[in-house]
């Protein structure tokens, strides 16, 4: 079966699972849903979305990409929900959005893995991040499994009080998250490389004298906090005592290249 798996990143935790769903699979290919806008239709028999879970729910981009893209009635859809600890209902969500649609998800999973939400603190020792990574590969493979025998199953979600406590959060804060960027700022380390700028998927950041400026287009990846090479990017009172995280196997390079090309 013939997949194509839809990602989206902002610390690499989601690229380095679409990455590696897709060599267990084989005959598969990723898109970046930050380059949604040039993917007009996708027409494989299977569809795969992975994402962040983000303030317990599912990333304003990969609503609206799920939403817009063209789907020729593919015959199995699955989706990997990447958590640092907690899926609630978003998994139940995307199956939601999707039954809107007159679409199946036959499946849904959570990968859990070490957290990039830097307001909260940091990613965890180095020994528990690894005991993570060897999880998740070994999930990763067990989908895989699922995926090429096309299994349908109920999706994936967190325990009742979660969903109960955690999903009404979401609602409230949905239509917020875009100006929630008020709390960055930029320290004295700043270097002026931009590499903020070239790394946000939702491109909301700019450059002025050297500076980012964050246009309130925010999804709250953290994806400009965590790439910054000074670590000069701060949130909120917190973050300069928190250790920066991004995937180990995934480059700064990947992470700019999943950008719509202005070409």
């Amino acid at each position: 079966m013939k997949t194509t798996i839809c990602y989206y990143t902002g610390s690499g935790n989601s690229l380095w699972v679409a990455r590696t769903l897709t060599a267990e699979l084989g005959d598969a290919e990723m898109i970046s849903i930050a380059d949604w806008e040039r993917v007009k239709a996708i027409d494989s028999e299977g569809i795969g979305f992975v994402f962040p879970v983000h303030i317990w729910g599912i990333p304003g981009p990969v609503i609206k990409f799920v939403n817009e893209l063209l789907l020729p009635r593919p015959e199995y859809i699955f989706a990997v929900a990447v958590n640092a600890g907690q899926v609630a209902n978003t998994l139940v969500q995307l199956g939601a959005l999707l039954k809107e649609r007159n679409l199946l998800l036959s499946s849904g999973f959570e990968i859990n893995l070490p957290s990039n939400y830097a307001p909260w603190g940091g990613p965890g020792p180095k020994e528990k991040q690894a005991v993570k990574f060897n999880l998740a590969r070994n999930k990763i493979s067990r989908i895989a499994a699922s995926v090429r025998a096309k299994e349908t199953m109920p999706v994936e979600k967190g325990p009742l009080w979660a969903r109960l406590l955690f999903t009404p959060i979401y609602k409230m804060t949905f239509n917020r998250i875009p100006t929630m960027d008020r709390q960055f700022w930029v320290d004295e380390k700043c270097n002026h490389c931009a590499i903020c700028s070239r790394v946000c998927p939702s491109e909301n950041i700019t450059m002025e004298e050297g500076k980012p400026v964050w246009n309130h287009r925010c999804e709250q990846c953290f994806a400009c906090l965590q790439w910054c090479p000074q670590e000069a990017i701060q949130y909120g009172k917190k973050t300069p005592k928190y250790e920066r995280y991004h995937h180990p196997d995934v480059h700064v390079t990947e992470v700019i290249k999943q950008r719509p090309s202005k070409e």
